[in-house]
C-alpha cells in the first residue's frame, strides 16, 4: 500500500522491535498511519498486535526503532507521556471502578484540583460538551455496574477524548459488544474522525475491517507482513495474510442421528439477588448428536440460563434434567458434582469464571479437573501429567505461548480463551454448555473451534451453544432457540432459519412466548 507523499502522518513507526526472553514480540514493524482516518491493525492471537500497541501508549519501550507523533521522533517511556501527546487507549478489558459513576471514572486521576466539588463541574461542563460534539451519549451521574458494557465502552472513549487524545487505539473494542452495539461504535468513530481524530482499531473481525476502516496493516508471528486500502482487499486475501494459508469461511455441516435425551428443562425460573426473573418458565430439551442454539441480544437471560444449568447458581421454580440427574429448588447442587454428571461448561466470562489469572498455564489448563486421579499422587499433585496435559493441548489448539509457567493474565485474550476451551472439550464431556466461544479469537482460530464443536457433535455429544454472533449460531445449530427478556420467544430448525426471522424472534416482535 502506498501512502499519499501530501498525506498528513499522525503517526510513524520505523523498524521497532521487541522482545521478551526468547519471545520475539515484535521484529522490525513499520507503520504509517494518516491523520484523522481509521487505520485497522489485524493478526492472529499471539501475532504482537497489543505489544505493538502498548509500546504507542507507552506500557513498553522497544529494544530499538523509533516512533514518531506528527512528524516529531518521540521517546515513550510511560502512558501518561503518551496521554500528554495525545494518545489514548481503551483496553480490550476496561479499566473502570464500578461502584463509581461514569464522571466519577472519567475524571479519575485527572482531578487537578485542591476543591473536587469545583473539578467536577468544570469537568461536566467539559464533558457535556465533548458528549455533543461527538454524539457519545453517556449518563454522566449513573454509577457503570448499572450500565450496559456499550456504555462503559463509551465511559473508557470519553476518558480519553477528556486527556485530549487526538490519537485512540482500540484494543478488540467489539469483542464484548452485541451486534447493534457494534454498529453504534462504528457510527461513534466516524465521528470522531470527521473531527480530526485518529483511530487506531485492533480486531481480529475482518468483516468490521471491511466496513469501517480506511487501511489495514496485517500482523502475522510478530511481523508486519501486508499494507492495504481496505476499498483494495477482500476478506479472503486479509484471512489468509493473516494465517499464511487459505482460510474456510463456512463449516462442514453433516447429518448426525440423534440419540438419547440429554437434557430437559421444565419450567425454569431464575431470580437475581434483587428478585427480579431472569430466565421466565423457560422449557427445552437437548439429544445427544446435536447443537441447540441460543440466540438473542446479551443481557436477555442467556448468562443466567447457563450458570443455573452448569450449577453455578439456583433454579428459583422448576426442574433441570441430566439423564438420571435432577436439580431442582430443593436439591441444591454445586458446579463441582454437575462437572462429574459428565457436564462441561465454557462461560461467557473467562476471567471472571473460566480462569484464575495469576494461575500459570499449567494449572489453568486443569482447573475444575484438579482432583481427577490422573493429576494426583497421594497428598501431593502430579505436575508431570499436568504439565504433558498443557503441551498436549497447547499444541492441538495452538496456544501461544507454548510456556506452561506463563501466568494466565499475560496471554493475548483469543489464547486465554484457547485454554479455557481445549480443557472443557478434552474431557470428554456428554454435555457440554459453551458461552460466546470465540469471543476475542482470530479467525484462524474460530475455524478451528467450529471444528472442534462439529467434532464432539459427531461423537454423540449433545452441545447448547450460546453466542451472540449470528452467523455462529445459524452455521453450527441443529436447532435454534430464542431468548428475549428472560422467556423463549421462538424455536427454529436448521432448514427454516434466517437472520430476519431471528431479528424478529430476538426483538420478540412477535409477542409470543414459548413453552
Amino acid at each position: 500500500m502506498s501512502i499519499d507523499p501530501n498525506a498528513s502522518l499522525a503517526l510513524e513507526l520505523l523498524e521497532v522491535s521487541k522482545q521478551f526472553g526468547a519471545v520475539k514480540a515484535n521484529q522490525d514493524i513499520n507503520l504509517s498511519v494518516v491523520s484523522g482516518s481509521v487505520h485497522g491493525i489485524i493478526g492472529e492471537n499471539g501475532a504482537g498486535k497489543s505489544t505493538l500497541m502498548s509500546i504507542i501508549y507507552g506500557l513498553y519501550q522497544p529494544d530499538k526503532g523509533q516512533i514518531r507523533v506528527n512528524g516529531q521522533a518521540i521517546q515513550l517511556r510511560n502512558p501518561q507521556q503518551a496521554i500528554s501527546l495525545g494518545i489514548g487507549m481503551v483496553h480490550q478489558h476496561f479499566m473502570l471502578v464500578e461502584t463509581f459513576t461514569a464522571l466519577e471514572n472519567i475524571i479519575l486521576g485527572a482531578e487537578g484540583g485542591a476543591l473536587l466539588k469545583t473539578t467536577t463541574a468544570t469537568a461536566r461542563q467539559q464533558l457535556e460538551q465533548i458528549i455533543a460534539r461527538h454524539g457519545l451519549a453517556v449518563p454522566l451521574d449513573i454509577p457503570v455496574a448499572e450500565l450496559s458494557v456499550g456504555v462503559q465502552q463509551r465511559i473508557e472513549i470519553l476518558k480519553a477524548l477528556y486527556r485530549n487524545a487526538r490519537i485512540l487505539i482500540l484494543d478488540e473494542p467489539t469483542g464484548v459488544l452485541t451486534p447493534q452495539e457494534a454498529d453504534e461504535l462504528f457510527v461513534i468513530l466516524r465521528q470522531l474522525t470527521a473531527q480530526g481524530v485518529t483511530v487506531l482499531l485492533i480486531t481480529h473481525k475482518l468483516r468490521e475491517i471491511m466496513a469501517i476502516t480506511d487501511q489495514v496493516s496485517v500482523m502475522r508471528q510478530g511481523r508486519m507482513v501486508a499494507h492495504r486500502k481496505t476499498a483494495e482487499t477482500t476478506i479472503a486475501e486479509l484471512a489468509e495474510l493473516m494465517v499464511g494459508r487459505k482460510v474456510r469461511h463456512t463449516v462442514e455441516y453433516s447429518e448426525v442421528a440423534l440419540g438419547t435425551e440429554r437434557l430437559r428443562v421444565k419450567d425454569l425460573v431464575v431470580r437475581d439477588a434483587s428478585g427480579v426473573e431472569r430466565v421466565k418458565k423457560v422449557n427445552f430439551h437437548l439429544n445427544a448428536g446435536e447443537i441447540v442454539g441460543v440466540a438473542g441480544v446479551s443481557g436477555n437471560g442467556q448468562s443466567e440460563l447457563l450458570q443455573v444449568l452448569a450449577g453455578i447458581i439456583s433454579p428459583t421454580a422448576g426442574e433441570i434434567h441430566y439423564s438420571q440427574h435432577m436439580i431442582t429448588p430443593k436439591t441444591p447442587i454445586d458446579a463441582a458434582e454437575v462437572r462429574r454428571w459428565g457436564v462441561a461448561h465454557v462461560p461467557e466470562d473467562r476471567h471472571r469464571m473460566g480462569l484464575v489469572l495469576p494461575f500459570q498455564a499449567y494449572e489453568s489448563q486443569i482447573l475444575g479437573y484438579q482432583s481427577e486421579p490422573k493429576y494426583n499422587k497421594g497428598l501431593s499433585q502430579n505436575y508431570t501429567a499436568m504439565l504433558n496435559t498443557y503441551a498436549e493441548q497447547a499444541e492441538k489448539f495452538d496456544i501461544r505461548p507454548r510456556s506452561p509457567y506463563l501466568k494466565s493474565a499475560s496471554f493475548s485474550g483469543g489464547n486465554q480463551q484457547k485454554i479455557v476451551i481445549s480443557r472443557e472439550i478434552n474431557a470428554e464431556p456428554e454435555v457440554l454448555l459453551v458461552g460466546q466461544p470465540t469471543r476475542g479469537v482470530d479467525i484462524g482460530a474460530i475455524e478451528f473451534i467450529h471444528q472442534q464443536l462439529m467434532e464432539l457433535r459427531a461423537r454423540g455429544k449433545a452441545i447448547l451453544l450460546v453466542s451472540v454472533e449470528l452467523d455462529e449460531i445459524i452455521s453450527l445449530s441443529d436447532r435454534i432457540i430464542v431468548m428475549c427478556d428472560g422467556m423463549i420467544t421462538g424455536e427454529v430448525a436448521r432448514e427454516e432459519v434466517n437472520e430476519t426471522l431471528l431479528g424478529m424472534l430476538m426483538a420478540n416482535a412477535t409477542g409470543e412466548q414459548h413453552g
